[in-house]
């Protein structure tokens, strides 16, 4: 009863009957899919010990964020597959996605939406978060049911993407990191392309900082202070 109404919800308003957030003395009606998650995964003070709240990731006010609550910033996504697109131009293109894009189950055969998954954190596609994991299309299934592989792998977007996620022996990285270290999937409420360091892997830099500045928006351009497997950025430039 949560999530369903059994005796309201119909094929138009499968949220027909929830009750949404109190707001004063009435309580709001669920219209998005993300509403009726924030219920829970938003600003609830039963949120996990290190859980987040979503909604303040999906934020259209925070300077990135995945496309849910309506269209994104970053008008440059070259990494995209169709018919993914920055903004919506043609009947078409999808440019706001929802969550049960990446939550819900591995299978085609089951109830669609996030009841269940095979794989870490009910996504529907493998996402590994482990540093040090081998670079393969299974590792980051999810990333790249939307973004292509091969541009990603080639540093069409940064140009050393494909050294932080395959790694490089010459420099003692025999395998790359994650995604997850340098992005957070959901939203960045500090900086451009959903950058936010995993300070489980990353520290600060010998000077003390840990950020992330951009140099140049149309080619790319940017500086790392951070220390990451022992490598002091202070500053790695690109």
């Amino acid at each position: 009863m949560d999530c369903h109404n059994p005796h309201l919800t119909n094929s138009a308003n499968v949220f027909a009957g929830i009750k949404g957030k109190r707001v004063g003395n009435s309580i709001t009606e669920i219209v998005n899919e993300y509403d009726l998650c924030y219920l829970c995964h938003g600003d609830s003070l039963n949120l996990p010990g290190r859980a987040t709240n979503k909604r303040a990731e999906f934020s259209l006010n925070n300077p990135s964020f995945h496309p849910m609550e309506g269209e994104g910033k970053n008008l440059a996504v070259v990494s995209l597959l169709k018919p993914y697109r920055e903004k919506k131009t043609e009947p078409g293109d999808v440019s706001v996605i929802g969550c049960r894009d990446c939550h819900g189950s591995e299978s085609s055969s089951s109830p669609r939406g996030p009841h269940g998954s095979a794989n870490q954190y009910i996504l529907v596609e493998n996402y590994s978060t482990r540093d040090r994991e081998p670079e393969s299309a299974t590792a980051y299934a999810l990333c790249y049911r939307c973004h292509n592989r091969t541009s990603i792998l080639g540093d069409e977007s940064f140009r050393l993407h494909s050294l932080h996620i395959k790694g490089k022996v010459t420099v003692g990285m025999n395998n790359g990191t994650s995604c997850y270290t340098c992005h957070n999937s959901h939203g960045s409420s500090d900086n451009k392309y959903l950058l936010r360091f995993n300070r489980d892997i990353v520290s600060a830099s010998s000077s003390g900082l840990l950020k992330f500045t951009e140099k140049g928006t149309n080619a790319f351009r940017g500086e790392c202070y951070l220390t990451c497997h022992g490598v002091d950025h202070n500053p790695k430039s690109y």
